[in-house]
């Protein structure tokens, strides 16, 4: 057993550790609320787009990922499997339709271009704070004629 001078010590040593660690927390806060307002994080700047891109192009992997488990799967059905081969197919589609309708806005002379491919929608994200209806129009027409799809399923944000 800790005789009663021992107990004491431990108690004192738990004491400071524990004001040195409040001391720290509060000196760190602080000074990441002033980090934090200082850097006035722009949310409609590229980052906005590389962020998109990122997450978008994990998200594609993680499913590309999972199909291939389907594919590579002896116990799974070969409907399974065919629907798995689709998919991936389906997916290899749009990322290629979504590079090159991002290319071809920006060649247009816009900004930043994120576009977002599906089956049943297609949005692009134009960095402008505002579209003319000509720019609209032009937008309109690159994506039509890279997918044939009617401009009641396509959609066109601005940000700035």
């Amino acid at each position: 057993m800790l005789t009663k001078k021992k107990k004491i010590i431990v108690l004192v040593a738990m004491l400071l550790l524990l004001v040195v660690t409040g001391t720290l927390n509060i000196i760190l806060n602080n000074s990441t609320e002033e980090a934090s307002s200082d850097l006035n994080v722009d949310y409609s700047s590229s980052s906005f787009f590389a962020t998109c891109r990122t997450d978008r192009t994990a998200t594609r992997n993680e499913s590309m990922d999972y199909y291939k488990q389907i594919l590579n799967n002896e116990s799974s059905s070969q409907e399974a499997k065919a629907n798995a081969e689709a998919q991936i197919n389906s997916l290899i589609e749009a990322i290629s339709i979504e590079y090159s309708l991002e290319g071809l806005i920006k060649a247009k002379g816009f900004g930043e271009a994120l576009v977002n491919y599906s089956s049943t929608y297609i949005n692009v994200i134009i960095q402008s704070s505002e579209l003319t209806e000509m720019e609209v129009a032009q937008i309109v027409e690159i994506i039509q004629s890279g997918t044939e799809r009617d401009i009641d399923y396509i959609k066109i944000i601005p940000i700035q």
